[in-house]
């Protein structure tokens, strides 16, 4: 098989061509709908400037890239695999692209951050999409923007409103800097091999200014988890038991807070979340 013969096979195709097989311990599910990498590298770039900066997260067989490439993108594209790495460097297509053999969670974003704006594209891992978008999402310098496939359940959580079963500490976490955008979802067809679950499109885009300033950030998500933490008891009870405090006192804050301490975490919105923290910021 010929460089442009791999470059236009099947997933399957590909690694067999190479003796290779899916990996379980790295989370491998390909993509294989070349018109939907498409749509996810457009996603990635709209309204970019020209040659915008964008890192790939996964490469794997390396049907983002070659899509993120084709639409003006400056690529650099991680990936844990060392055999997919070898890959993907020996194709004439990909060259353009900066070919990375890292672990996603243990790259060094920050370092990457400092040479200028950036965004993110990938078809993440189940195992590691949650941790990983709240990386990204709260550090300093992050990316302008995030388009990722994920697992369903998954982006439901990012995108949920309060008062939903899917709504949670994730959805404040990401929605704080970002706004939410589901684009699309997959099937697991869509996949080599199919995961058990459908998959997401998202696209994050970092608000110019975040959603709440609450006084004490590191406050503010203190209080978000632990409103969480107990999700059978009640926002006063949970938050005595995952801030160690008084639950009088606890109670109290509450109230001057204009909520009530029976109200359950899953009922107040970003903006109560923001003005409770700054009531128990003063106490």
């Amino acid at each position: 098989m010929d460089g442009d013969e791999r470059t236009a096979a099947h997933p399957r195709a590909l690694l067999d061509a190479w003796g290779l097989r899916p990996k379980k311990k790295y989370g491998q599910n390909f993509l294989m709908d070349a018109g939907s990498a498409r749509r996810i590298a457009r996603l990635a770039l709209e309204h970019a400037e020209d040659r915008a900066r964008v890192l790939e997260i996964g490469a794997g067989t390396g049907a983002l890239t070659r899509a993120l490439l084709d639409e003006g993108a400056a690529v650099t594209a991680i990936e844990i695999d060392p055999e997919l790495v070898s890959i993907l460097g020996n194709r004439e297509d990909l060259r353009e692209a900066a070919l990375v053999l890292a672990d996603a969670m243990t790259y060094d974003y920050a370092a990457f951050a400092r040479r200028g704006a950036w965004r993110v594209a990938g078809n993440l891992p189940y195992n590691v999409a949650t941790p990983l978008i709240v990386n990204l999402v709260e550090m300093d310098d992050g990316p302008d923007v995030i388009v990722a496939m994920i697992q369903k359940d998954v982006a439901d959580r990012l995108a949920a409103r309060p008062g939903t079963a899917a709504y949670g500490s994730l959805s404040i976490a990401v929605q704080y800097a970002m706004t939410v955008e589901r684009a699309f979802t997959l099937g697991p067809r869509a996949f080599y091999p199919p995961p058990k679950v459908d998959s997401t499109v998202v696209r994050l885009v970092r608000r110019a200014e975040p959603a709440v300033a609450p006084v004490d950030l590191a406050l503010f998500r203190k209080v978000v988890r632990g409103a969480f933490a107990y999700r059978r008891k009640t926002l006063a009870n949970s938050l005595a038991l995952s801030l160690e405090r008084d639950r009088s006192a606890i109670a109290a804050a509450i109230a001057a807070s204009g909520l009530s301490p029976e109200s359950r975490g899953e009922q107040l919105s970003i903006t109560d979340f923001s003005r409770l923290a700054d009531t128990l910021a003063g106490r």
